[in-house]
């Protein structure tokens, strides 16, 4: 039987469902190889080659998928149709030892039996083109995550992470709330007037001051509104020029991974990563009672708004049966997708028309069924005929100052039958039923005329949605890679929601900050874009992978070193484990010392670490030093790392209590404190006497096993042997009894 391998089990049952058995259907469950976690896995200088391992894991699939694939009759492989996918599905070539010259290689936009049937009809080779612009991709983001990373740990706080796309996006956010707090408000004016016809037939209507001697204006303080409050009472209101016209509103573009997320946030408050779960949910397939495991929408991750020719005609069919053929639009809608979009696969779509949002209700989640809701009316509405409104424009004299009122009104509804803006009703819609049917020269009747203050307002911060869309036009990252961004930044706490806005915190201005000082380049958005089109030329086979790392990382790896050493301070002290001079530097808890002859040597030492006690190591006896940590100084053995013993700063000042005997050698014993506050006695002979004891030791042995004798706090002599019962008694001890 043949194999055919895909990413996720929810995947592999609705293929295995629609193939009836035809196939075995098994899933890798997403990469079964990567670079490791630890460590950088690229060679530097080996021309940047990536180093594999077996993913965290991974050990019992890759011997699943191998016994299988040895078996199998022909083993394809089905990983979703983008970079990542051609990526996963090289791995499990070249891991499963499949052979690379046969076209083993399917994908399909959609998870239908239509389509899966046509994908296994239409094997190919693994596109290393794809391959290689994802590789090209994984390996700059190693570079620079993981040396970036360490930089922000050492000079902020641990726990922080810095990343090529992921940083530039947070910059966004940080430069957003700097423009916010800049703001100055500027005060303005607006005067509105109630009107009506003479004859007072119609209703009264609103107009909106616009011009004074035909130029644009708003009082910009209170006595500038009065005075055009006492000129406009002075004058007579007329029309002086009436505009009718049908304007039409073109119906939107089906559903992008950036348009969907946004739609989501915008109507539903969803966040960029729960929309994509439940998106990917839609896709891999959902278990629906009755009918099994069922995909309802195409693949999810694409920044293009194509539709293909079947699904356009399925639409239209659609359309014209349930809303009319006058719903229809003379010629198809195609719609242009944004300027470098991959355009590697159709927009997102449902699969199946018939499956309406209102016969999958009961069917679906609530959230599952908002995403797919949004789904399938934004794309029957993308093919339905454009709306139009009867629209009416009405300017309005009196004196030097001009008035306007304008309202539209649904003429025909066309796409917006199934599909509303995710907007709120604007002014024009909500004065359309009111505007009177005027001509010019008539004069009107001023029921009241009201000036406001108001004040210029800041700009918003962030949403996901507009990050998302911000992200999308300015070209940072790709559809694959918007969500996780901002699950980044909130995971990291780099960002708090003050509903559903992104405040940057404390630590997000300290990382901006010092990425921008340093790393002007990556931190720069049209810099991110441009590596952007790189990665596309890679996958379109104009460039070398390599070749464009190559070029990066000299630059960077400069930049990387002077950041490290900036403000070091050279010092006369020597380094106490090679010799070489050591230098100052500036850390998260002040200033230390390191060894200059670093990475050979990465000694450091905090400043006045070089003060020696006369604490001895509880563990090995050397000299305890004072250090200098987050909580403030502590002593520290001068071992590490091969003793990590340490005591509470002022250990050392103590006046030592000496108390009881060793029974080993006879010294005295001292009254001692463990790091965690507990009393125990060890033997002043340390090191060459190791002897310690939670009790205080009597100098003798027990006369019945020879093992050490103590007395507990209680005042009782026992045996250390704990299979010994030999015991004293206070009372008995007192008479030599026992």
């Amino acid at each position: 039987m043949d194999l055919i391998i895909v990413e996720s089990p929810s995947k592999a049952k609705t293929i295995s469902k629609y193939l009836k058995g035809q196939y075995r259907v098994d899933a890798s469950g997403g990469h079964i190889r990567d670079l490791p976690q630890k460590t950088l896995g690229v060679s530097i200088k080996g021309n940047f080659e990536p180093k594999y391992v077996a993913s965290p894991g991974k050990e019992e699939t890759i011997r699943r998928l191998t016994e299988e694939a040895r078996k199998a009759g022909k083993v394809y492989l089905a990983t979703d149709p983008d970079r990542e996918g051609e990526a996963i599905s090289w791995h499990l070539q070249t891991v499963l030892g499949l052979d690379a010259e046969k076209e083993n290689r399917i994908e399909f936009n959609e998870i239908s039996p239509k389509a899966v049937e046509n994908a296994l009809a239409h094997p190919r080779k693994i596109n290393y083109n794809l391959v290689d612009a994802q590789q090209a991709r994984r390996v700059l983001d190693r570079l620079v995550g993981y040396k970036l990373s360490p930089l922000i740990n050492n000079k902020i706080q641990n726990g922080l992470s810095a990343g090529r796309v992921q940083s530039v996006a947070l910059r966004l956010v940080v430069d957003r709330e700097r423009e916010i707090q800049a703001f100055r408000p500027e005060e303005y004016w607006t005067v509105n007037a109630e009107l009506q016809d003479t004859d007072k037939k119609f209703s009264p209507f609103r107009a909106a001051l616009e011009k004074y001697k035909g130029k644009k204006f708003k009082p910009s303080d209170k006595e500038q509104a009065d005075g055009v409050l006492a000129a406009l009472a002075k004058g007579a209101y007329a029309v002086s020029a009436v505009k009718k016209s049908v304007t039409k509103s073109h119906a939107p573009a089906p559903f992008t991974t950036s348009t969907l997320q946004q739609d989501a946030s915008n109507k539903f408050g969803m966040t960029a990563p729960e929309t994509m779960l439940m998106a990917q949910h839609l896709y891999e397939g959902i278990d629906v009672e009755g009918e099994g495991h069922i995909a309802f929408v195409t693949y999810i991750r694409t920044d293009s708004t194509r539709v293909s020719e079947d699904a356009q005609k399925a639409a239209l069919s659609f359309i014209s049966e349930k809303y009319g053929k006058e719903y229809c639009p003379a010629k198809p809608n195609v719609y242009a997708s944004k300027k470098g979009a991959q355009d590697a696969h159709e927009a997102i779509r449902p699969i199946d028309l018939s499956r309406t949002p209102e016969s999958v209700k009961k069917l679906l989640d609530k959230k599952h069924f908002n995403v797919y809701k949004l789904i399938y009316e934004r794309f029957i509405a993308s093919q339905m005929a454009e709306a139009q409104y009867d629209s009416m424009q009405i300017e309005i004299g009196n004196g030097d100052y001009s008035f306007k009122a304008s309202g539209k009104t649904l003429r025909f509804a066309g796409f917006t039958a199934i599909y509303q803006e995710s907007r709120k009703e604007d002014d024009e819609e909500s004065n359309a039923k009111l505007l009177p049917d005027l001509k010019e020269g008539d004069p009107l009747a001023c029921n009241g005329v009201k000036a406001e203050q108001k004040f210029t307002k800041p700009p918003v911060r962030y949403t996901d949605a507009s990050l998302v869309k911000a992200m999308e036009e300015k070209g940072i990252g790709r559809p694959s890679t918007y969500a996780s961004i901002i699950s980044v930044l909130n995971k990291r706490k780099y960002v708090e929601k003050d509903g559903k806005y992104m405040v940057p915190t404390p630590v997000a201005y300290q990382i901006t900050d010092m990425l921008v000082k340093y790393f002007t380049d990556i931190m720069d958005v049209g810099f991110t874009a441009d590596m952007e089109e790189k990665l596309d030329d890679i996958e379109d086979g104009g460039k070398d992978w390599h070749t464009i790392i190559a070029d990066f990382y000299p630059p960077f790896e400069e930049k990387l070193r002077f950041a490290n050493t900036d403000g070091d301070e050279p010092t006369d002290v020597l380094c106490d484990k090679c010799g070489h001079p050591m230098v100052r530097k500036q850390g998260k808890y002040g200033k230390y010392l390191a060894c200059s002859n670093y990475p050979a040597c990465s000694n450091i030492v905090s400043e006045g670490e070089t003060e020696t006690t006369d604490t001895p190591c509880p563990k090995c006896g050397a000299m305890m030093i004072v250090k200098g940590g987050k909580f403030g100084k502590f002593l520290a053995c001068p071992n590490y790392p091969t003793c990590k013993s340490t005591l509470p700063y002022g250990t050392e000042k103590k006046e030592e209590i000496y108390e009881g005997v060793c029974p080993e050698c006879g010294k005295p014993t001292k009254k001692l404190r463990s790091r965690y506050g507990k009393i125990y006695y060890g033997c002043s002979g340390y090191p060459d006497c190791k002897f310690m004891s939670w009790d205080i030791p009597t100098g003798e042995k027990c006369p019945k096993c020879a093992s050490a004798l103590v007395k507990t706090a209680r005042g009782t002599v026992k045996c250390t042997n704990k299979e010994c019962d030999y015991k004293i008694a206070p009372s008995a001890e007192k008479n030599g009894e026992n």
